[in-house]
């Protein structure tokens, strides 16, 4: 019996208020939201870069600048400590992570060990900095430790993130995000409508800007041609062609000595500079300096490269001054804002980029919007034609559902990105699938139940382990795929692990409280019916009669879906190759494919392809791997941009280097491998062995049939892809553990009927809620192919196709798997009649 107190039907409708609340500010405006009390109107959902437009940078410590800092820090500080005691040397140099030098007299040898033993040491942990080495004829050396260099490289991202966040908040920027990743890796996320080139270079310099003298005891060239004192370098200009100087290697002032940073753009020249006013320390060495080097130069160096070098014609005293900059307007204040922000420690090298802008965020947010609504409006339609007044109870749980997932998300400050869209559209059509199998069990429960509310009770107990059972496996999927990758795939795992739960809560509170209020005023003495429910109530398909053609087919299609695999291969997408995707929209007329084609080939990429998407002026160009490296990946972008930026605007950009594609790879791997253990050893320990083994061969078998269809159809394999694999077989071992929990249960039941034969029956019991549960996924990503937008149009396809095939294997390989391992052996007298058990009828269990 179905019986709710008054306090636990209360608390349910609370829950349910609670969520509308928190739900309903992501209706409202902005200004809407400002007159919410401080705990209401920040619990929304948060539109991802994607739905948004933004860019989302990966950004890498040059560990190379690390490398060359630290040995000539180290070539410093072996020349201050030999020259400090009197030792001659030659042969000073600096090599890898290698100090080379030679003691001129060999007596003084054991004096200058001595001596650099001082540089060994560091104060972190009393770990060693260098390592001394001793050689022949007074040759010692001393070693960088690599940890040493992996430990600087995690100090440099470190103290990078302050100087990245106040860069890009000085370019202009406010909705922002600067957050570390790994040791060496800082990710940056800036929303709405972004430069992103020009802020790719905001990021990338370190932006050292220093003050030297210009040693001229000869020329640049000069010094190219012959030696140069040790305590100087060869630095080249800005200018193009560059120009040689050699410049003191001593820097008396730098830009940490700045107090005002002033871009200035003269009104009728266009020249550009840089206003700057020293602090009291740099003031007082500016002075200095100039005042004893009158008539000299000096060389302001950026980025090891002299920006200027003009000549001092008296000294300096007042501490301001102004750099001549031979930049665009917009260049001189991006400099500026650098030099504001602070040098960093090392270059920052982008190893990935994807941006959106904020018109093709729109389309897709209008796009997913309306496929929710008609794969809302589809299942809702289907269940009501079905269930008559229980289908209106499923679909008022369905919104109530979605509610749910809606105020969680806000709770949680989650991200909705377009694959979170269509985690939603998908929940959509598996949500009813409990309701689906709480029916079709109340039904069942009817022929011997002595009341229809009894009947009510009994279906709602029974099934909750099967609901349970069959929803672990998806969100298993889920949770994996968290982990997985980028951040619109984990918008896709949140939203699908979020509204698995939230399913289960409301199938068995909001569903099950609505359904006893029923029973109780209504009193109806049995399931409202309807034609289309009764195709399958005496069904007695012989599937396992034909176990034997099915299973030699499925291995013929499986083999070749192998064969096709290891020849062919799949299209991988820049998620698993690296190299760029750039979708244009013509600024006036059509995109010409042919033109693309021929300008950019003109680029020398390498391979290029181009292809019309999403309408007559939109295209989609494919830039393969450069294999030069990540810069090599971010300049072929660049080029893309410089040559079609007059023609065309950018919609998407996605630039993956090779380390980024190199870990998607590992991780996608490790991915699927740790998904299907965890799925599976679920399976075994809910279920004998043999239940195991059939999950694993239908999986395998769905896994390699949807890998074939991938090859079969060229269509790009990439994260999404990855995404809709897992999710499928999710979904095919949640359809393979109802029918597996209904074996287990007529196994228990009918101990001597011949295996093939209860399976029979088992899937004949169940093949409603299969065709059920199927139909209403299946109309939902139909909602989604259709009208989803072009960037999940191969996501649902592909889960139109794996759905079908799921549902297939859990009938055609997972049960008959039982019968090769015998679940239960055959009678001694091999009879599979009806005669081995007085309770079947027709090859049903009643």
């Amino acid at each position: 019996m179905l019986h709710f107190s008054r306090w636990k039907t209360l608390l349910i409708w609370l829950v349910a208020f609670a969520a509308v609340v928190i739900a309903a500010p992501n209706l409202l405006s902005e200004a809407q939201r400002a007159s919410l009390p401080d705990w209401l109107r920040n619990d929304r959902v948060m539109l991802g870069l994607d739905l948004q437009g933004g860019s989302h940078i990966v950004l890498k410590v040059e560990r190379s600048d690390i490398v060359k800092d630290r040995l000539e820090e180290a070539v410093a500080n072996v020349r201050n400590a030999l020259r400090g005691a009197g030792i001659r040397y030659t042969g000073l140099t600096g090599n890898d992570r290698t100090v080379s030098v030679r003691i001129t007299d060999p007596a003084e040898t054991q004096k200058a060990i001595d001596r650099l033993k001082s540089l060994t040491t560091t104060g972190r942990d009393s770990a060693p900095e260098l390592t001394l080495q001793q050689g022949g004829e007074g040759q010692l050396s001393l070693q960088i430790s690599d940890a040493d260099i992996t430990a600087d490289v995690a100090s440099a991202r470190t103290r990078s993130l302050d100087i990245v966040g106040r860069r890009i908040a000085g370019f202009g920027y406010e909705n922002f995000l600067v957050r570390p990743e790994g040791d060496d890796r800082i990710t940056v996320q800036v929303l709405g409508s972004v430069d992103a080139e020009r802020l790719k270079n905001l990021l990338n310099q370190p932006a050292k800007l220093s003050f030297h003298l210009i040693d001229e005891s000869m020329s640049g060239q000069e010094a190219l041609n012959g030696r140069w004192p040790a305590t100087s370098q060869v630095l080249y200009s800005l200018d193009d062609p560059p120009v040689p100087y050699l410049v003191d290697r001593t820097a008396f002032a730098s830009a940490g000595n700045m107090v005002d940073i002033q871009p200035v753009v003269d009104s009728q020249t266009q020249d550009t500079s840089i206003a700057y006013r020293l602090d009291a320390e740099g003031t007082k060495r500016l002075a200095e300096v100039t005042g004893q080097n009158i008539g000299k130069h000096l060389a302001i160096v950026f980025d090891d490269q002299v920006m200027s070098a003009p000549a001092i014609d008296a000294a300096i005293t007042n501490g301001e001054g102004r750099i001549s900059a031979n930049f665009s307007e917009d260049g001189v204040r991006d400099l500026a804002v650098m030099l504001r922000a602070g040098a960093l420690p090392a270059t920052l090298t982008s190893v990935e980029e994807r941006s959106v802008s904020p018109t093709f965020g729109g389309e897709s947010i209008v796009s997913g919007f309306v496929a929710g609504l008609v794969a809302v409006v589809l299942v809702a339609a289907l269940m009501i034609a079905l269930y008559r007044i229980l289908g209106v109870i499923a679909v008022v749980s369905l919104f109530f559902n979605l509610i749910l997932i809606i105020a969680a998300l806000s709770l949680a400050g989650a991200t909705l990105t377009l694959p979170g869209i269509a985690g939603i559209v998908l929940i959509v059509g598996m949500a009813v699938d409990s309701n689906v199998l709480i029916y079709e069990r109340i039904r069942e429960e009817e022929k011997t139940a002595h009341s229809f509310a009894e009947a009510a009770g009994r279906g709602f107990s029974r099934a909750f382990a099967t609901i349970v059972d069959a929803n672990v496996t998806i969100f298993i999927a889920a949770v994996i795929l968290f982990f997985l990758g980028s951040e619109a795939i984990r918008g896709f795992a949140v939203t699908l692990a979020v509204g698995i739960l939230t399913t289960v809560f409301t199938a068995f509170t909001l569903t099950r409280s609505i359904v006893a209020v029923w029973l109780a005023r209504r009193h109806p003495r049995h399931l409202p019916r309807s034609v289309f429910t009764h195709l399958f109530e005496h069904a007695n398909i012989r599937f396992m009669g034909i176990r034997r053609y099915v299973f030699t087919a499925s291995a013929a299609i499986s083999l070749i879906a192998m064969a096709a695999f290891a020849t062919v291969g799949l299209q991988l997408g820049i998620d698993f190759t690296g190299g760029s995707l750039i979708e244009v929209t013509a600024k006036q007329g059509n995109a010409d494919i042919a033109d693309l084609r021929s300008r950019l080939n003109d680029l020398n990429l390498g391979e290029v392809g181009v292809e019309r998407t999403g309408g007559p002026a939109n295209a989609r160009i494919r830039i393969a791997s450069q294999g030069g490296g990540e810069n090599a990946e971010q300049s072929a972008a660049t080029l893309v941009r410089g040559e079609l930026e007059a023609d065309y605007d950018f919609r998407r950009v996605e630039v993956v280097g090779p380390a980024i594609s190199g870990e998607l790879t590992m991780m996608a791997t490790l991915g699927i491998v740790a998904a299907l253990a965890a799925i599976l050893l679920y399976i075994w320990i809910r279920f004998e062995w043999q239940f195991a083994v059939g999950a694993i061969v239908a999986t395998l078998h769905d896994v390699i049939i949807m890998l074939g269809l991938f090859v079969l159809t060229g269509i790009e394999f990439n994260l999404t892809s990855i995404a809709a694999v897992l999710t499928i077989v999710g979904y095919s071992l949640n359809d393979t553990v109802v029918v597996y929990d209904r074996m287990r249960e007529n196994l228990k039941r009918y101990t001597k009927m011949p295996l093939p034969i209860l399976i029979d029956a088992s899937i004949n019991q169940t093949l409603s809620r299969t065709v059920l549960t199927a139909a209403t996924t299946l109309l939902a990503l139909l909602a989604l192919y259709l009208f989803g937008g072009d960037v999940m149009r191969s996501f649902a396809f592909a889960m139109l196709f794996g759905v079908a095939l799921g549902t297939f294997s859990s009938i055609y390989i997972a049960a008959p798997v039982l019968i090769v391992f015998r679940l239960r052996p055959e009678s001694p007298d091999g009879e599979e009649s009806n005669k081995t058990d007085a309770g079947v009828k027709s090859g049903t269990v009643v």
